[in-house]
């Protein structure tokens, strides 16, 4: 190779594994450096692009997804492309990603979810948060299944967001979820849903609560539901008296539970009920199916860090449910090739480097950005200082990288592996149609959009309005 790498002549060329917030705020990062000259290929798994965005965000948070524009405005840059419907591991593996590319950048989330561990948890009508989620916002892979809504009593595992977001979807009436993107077989399940109580349970107390003032103060708003909470579960210990005089979030949301507290059941048909300072510790079955839970109360006590943990009092309760969703967080799965950490459900790294687990040391030419660098924590807009480290480390790494041969470093050669394997890969181009179709499908209805949820109706749309636009 004669042009030196990262100059117009010979671009540095990076594969982005995963079409999410994080692998955009990375392309984005890279787009807005001066030092070197970038040619980026973003893939995904799935047709459609946005991950999170599209497939995690409730349906009826619609601002949030404005986010997209600025995505859009990434991927339409010259510099950028966009190859949706391929699978790294399948269709492309890491040995190819190291052959065509200089650098390398997982952006793949984190796609499962932590199991509570407990006996009768393989019960029928236990679920992940998880699969709810993806199942009501039409991800093609949780599409077909079946939650049993004529039940009334469902417990919700969990005090972040996501739990908010379930307990609320569960709450809402047919007539505002009509208003949202939801996929269209989840809004006809729920207008049959015969969900009356939502137990919320929570192994530490209000001030350690996960849940954003919005998320709170929205369950106050909702049509058919009241919001019930004990108010000794709001009594505090010195311990957590302690933490609130630290934390305005914290005192917010304890001044919109006492509210609640305060306020009482109104007479609406559904209720959300809080329990606070309880674990989980078996589910009951009856032929099978989950009836019940047994839960045991809780006391804080700091540990040497100064975490309030939380201990069993070996006083215990239980409550009846036959529908159970948990939302005690989400854990990476590994990809063929790259190094896992099996304990954290993360790809090891340090400041974004992915590291060898067996020497410590970095592996030159492969980054990490997003839940799979540092687990499910933070907002959309964490992942944007989070991508910035990362391709700060990526820049700084630029004069010891040993550039791919020039064969391979061609744009087109990537396109035309592709083709050789017959992998059906979607465009930008291609995704701003069924982005049309899907917003037509909606204004029809009065909605946002009805998503196409399921892979082949996404390719049978492209293909029945647009040959497949080649990638230049």
């Amino acid at each position: 190779m004669s042009a030196k790498l990262g100059s117009a002549e010979r671009p540095l060329r990076v594969a982005i594994v995963g079409a999410g917030p994080s692998g955009f705020y990375a392309a984005g990062a890279l787009l807005q450096q001066k030092d070197y000259h970038v040619s980026i290929d973003i893939f995904d798994r799935l047709p459609a692009p946005f991950g999170l965005v599209r497939y995690g965000v409730a349906p009826d948070h619609q601002k949030i997804k404005s986010v997209t524009r600025l995505y859009e405005r990434t991927v339409q840059d010259p510099r950028v492309r966009y190859f949706g419907n391929v699978e790294i591991g399948k269709d492309l593996t890491h040995e190819d990603l190291r052959r065509y590319y200089d650098q390398v950048v997982y952006a793949v989330g984190a796609l499962s979810d932590r199991k509570l561990g407990i006996p009768g948890e393989d019960l029928d009508g236990v679920f992940s948060a998880t699969e709810f989620v993806a199942w009501y916002n039409g991800h093609p892979d949780f599409a077909d299944r079946d939650f049993d809504l004529s039940r009334e009593n469902v417990a919700v595992i969990g005090v972040g967001n996501v739990a908010m977001d379930v307990a609320r979807i569960l709450a809402k009436s047919p007539e505002e979820l009509a208003e949202t993107d939801i996929a269209d077989y989840a809004l006809e399940k729920l207008r049959q849903s015969k969900v009356k109580n939502i137990h919320i349970i929570a192994r530490r107390g209000p001030v350690q609560a996960k849940f954003t003032n919005p998320e709170i103060k929205e369950l106050g708003e909702l049509e058919l539901a009241d919001v019930i909470v004990d108010p000794k579960d709001l009594e505090l210990d010195p311990y957590s008296q302690k933490e609130l005089e630290q934390n305005r979030a914290a005192a917010k949301n304890l001044e919109i539970l006492r509210k609640y507290a305060e306020q009482g059941p109104t007479g609406k048909p559904r209720r959300i009920i809080f329990h606070f300072l309880r674990s989980p510790r078996e589910f009951i079955g009856k032929d099978g199916r989950v009836v019940a839970i047994k839960l045991e109360k809780n006391e804080l006590r700091p540990t040497e860090s100064g975490y309030l943990q939380s201990y069993g009092t070996g006083e215990f309760e239980t409550l009846p449910v036959e529908l159970v969703f948990r939302s005690i967080g989400y854990r990476g799965l590994p990809i063929p090739g790259v190094p896992f950490d099996e304990r954290r459900g993360v790809i090891p790294n340090k400041q974004g480097r992915v590291i060898d687990p067996e020497t410590g040391e970095p592996i030159l030419g492969e980054y990490v950005v997003g839940w799979i660098k540092r687990g499910p924590t933070g907002i959309i807009g964490t992942n944007k200082p989070d991508a910035v480290e990362t391709v700060k480390a990526m820049l700084e790494d630029v004069p010891k990288l040993r550039p791919v041969a020039d064969v391979y470093a061609d744009p087109q050669a990537i396109v035309k592996l592709l083709r050789e394997r017959g992998v059906q890969y979607v465009t930008f181009e291609d995704w701003k149609l069924l982005d049309q179709l899907e917003q037509e499908r909606g204004k029809a209805q009065g909605r946002p959009r009805v998503k196409f949820t399921s892979v082949e109706e996404m390719l049978e749309a492209i293909r029945a309005h647009r040959e497949p636009t080649p990638v230049s």
